[in-house]
């Protein structure tokens, strides 16, 4: 018997990557539901090798769906969630709405599945930012080993992060610079075509963005709320794939050899670390892959127990799409979720 899922959002970057992975990893579906705005009504989006045409949002009765993927932005989510919620339907949702809720598990699979038991509180599950999924899967075996005591994290963030309309913002830039036409500058506070932007999400009072904001936070709720985190967040002209630069200062004497070969046992992580050049991962080569890539791993002399490393994930896949599918996947195999069709049957 298989599942009857929905996914809010369906026509965005996100809400695509979706319906592909869902199609990819062979989740059971019984049906699976595009839903999305008014103005993207009867929109078509792949499913596999189906196409679907999207129905709107408002309209849709989520009584019989099992689990509902929200993918619509935080707004949407805020007043959605909650009533997809008490009709019976699980929300595993992709925005920030939900992240910092108590009573709200907030997942990444490989690192801290069993939070999700908590989910029934509110029949909400959320998904971290796409920056902090990355980042905790690589720090996860490192912690169970030599327990972190801070993390410095600087990080390189493609346009795909911030949605359609920045990617289209990279491809106009550039196409103008080659061309000497006006670049404009709409989505973004700065031109990105050949440019990095120490800016993601506002401002807060103390000098932070809130994009940095919610590394160190997610960190502490995901991981443990004692580890220290600062973070700068960079946005730079790639299209898909967040990189970060990585130092951690740990309680327990750290061998990078051996750090090596517990990242490269590890669930979710790909280490790919040649000391020599090109033995390292690139944003352009993680783009469509499902690991969290970690190479330049080494010992950081500056601290006691130092390591350094780069970490590089498709922000639209393990950063989004791709951890919301593995939370259902768990949801599914840890038997907490029956069909509601089996339940009617």
């Amino acid at each position: 018997m298989g599942y009857k899922v929905a996914i809010v959002g369906a026509t965005g970057n996100v809400g695509r990557e979706m319906l592909d992975i869902l199609a990819e990893r062979g989740f059971p579906v019984s049906e699976v539901v595009a839903l999305a705005s008014a103005r993207s009504l009867g929109t078509e989006v792949s499913f596999g090798d189906r196409t679907l045409k999207t129905k709107v949002l408002d309209h849709f009765d989520f009584s019989d769906v099992d689990i509902c993927l929200m993918s619509a932005g935080g707004t949407v989510s805020k007043e959605w969630s909650p009533k997809i919620a008490a009709q019976g339907c699980v929300v595993i949702d992709n925005s920030s709405a939900w992240r910092y809720d108590a009573e709200v598990p907030l997942i990444v699979p490989e690192v801290n599945a069993d939070a999700i038991v908590g989910f029934r509180k509110k029949n909400i599950i959320a998904n971290p930012n796409c920056s902090t999924a990355q980042l905790v899967v690589a720090l996860k075996p490192l912690h169970d080993e030599y327990k972190i005591k801070r993390v410095v994290v600087s990080t390189y963030q493609s346009v795909s992060g911030a949605g359609k309309e920045a990617m289209d913002e990279l491809f106009t830039q550039t196409r103008a610079v080659f061309v000497t036409d006006p670049v404009e500058a709409k989505k973004f506070p700065k031109r990105i075509a050949f440019n990095l932007i120490p800016q993601i999400d506002v401002f807060m009072e103390d000098g932070f963005t809130k994009e940095e904001w919610k590394m160190m936070a997610e960190t502490k709720k995901i991981l443990d709320p004692k580890i220290k985190l600062t973070a700068t967040c960079v946005r730079v002209p790639v299209f898909i794939a967040h990189s970060e630069s990585v130092n951690v200062e740990f309680e327990l004497p750290v061998n990078a050899d051996e750090a090596r070969d517990i990242l490269r046992e590890a669930p979710g992580c790909l280490v790919i670390d040649k000391h020599e050049p090109g033995g390292y991962i690139t944003p352009y080569e993680a783009a469509g892959e499902d690991a969290t890539y970690i190479s330049r791993i080494r010992e950081d002399t500056t601290v006691e127990n130092g390591l350094a490393f780069w970490c590089v994930a498709d922000n639209l896949r393990k950063g989004a799409a791709l951890n919301a599918v593995q939370i259902a996947e768990v949801l599914v195999n840890r038997k907490l979720i029956t069909p509601k069709a089996s339940k009617a049957a």
